[in-house]
């Protein structure tokens, strides 16, 4: 665990959060969130990366992304693709894994520990090069669903794992 007075930022693959807290069966309350990394020292930034559905104007996604967006959290947005694959079919694309990693990057200078939120796999040299940055590096996930939500090459780059399971009593939503 980092000191108290360390700088700190929090990075959430939105998509992948919301599938690993649905997948051990609650909510997370990222008032509470946010308050459990500010009582770790000083929060420098706390930002949510979600691709949105232009079509989805209405989805449920939207009241999350106000409430986060004036309560302290930087939201980061682009619109899901989508294309005809090589067999006809409709499919979407949503990535923001560019967008994270540049905002870590950029960000790693001015930051003891970075925090995220993310089992993707494709996040295990980002976590490395800010590693080399000298920032501690704590990843968030889920090795206690069916399947794991946390690739394992980025749990064993990760300075610390936390089981996003060891989390619940502090994030989880009340009804």
């Amino acid at each position: 665990m980092a000191e108290r007075s360390s700088r700190i930022a929090v990075f959430i693959d939105g998509a992948n959060l919301q599938s690993t807290a649905r997948a051990l069966g609650f909510d997370i309350d990222y008032k509470r969130l946010l308050g459990e990394f500010q009582s770790r020292g000083t929060l420098v930034r706390a930002a949510y990366y979600i691709a949105i559905s232009e079509s989805a104007e209405n989805a449920p996604i939207w009241p999350l992304i106000d409430w986060l967006d004036y309560n302290g959290y930087t939201v980061v947005t682009k619109p899901t693709r989508e294309f005809i694959d090589g067999s006809g079919r409709r499919k979407v694309r949503a990535n923001m894994d560019i967008e994270l990693a540049v905002d870590a990057m950029e960000l790693a200078r001015h930051v003891d520990e970075i925090v995220l939120f993310s089992g993707d796999g494709d996040f295990r040299s980002l976590v490395e090069a800010v590693q080399r940055r000298g920032v501690h590096v704590t990843v968030v996930s889920t090795i206690k669903s069916h399947p794991p939500m946390v690739a394992d090459e980025l749990r064993r780059q990760a300075d610390v794992f936390t089981d996003l399971v060891d989390l619940r009593s502090r994030l989880v939503r009340n009804p």
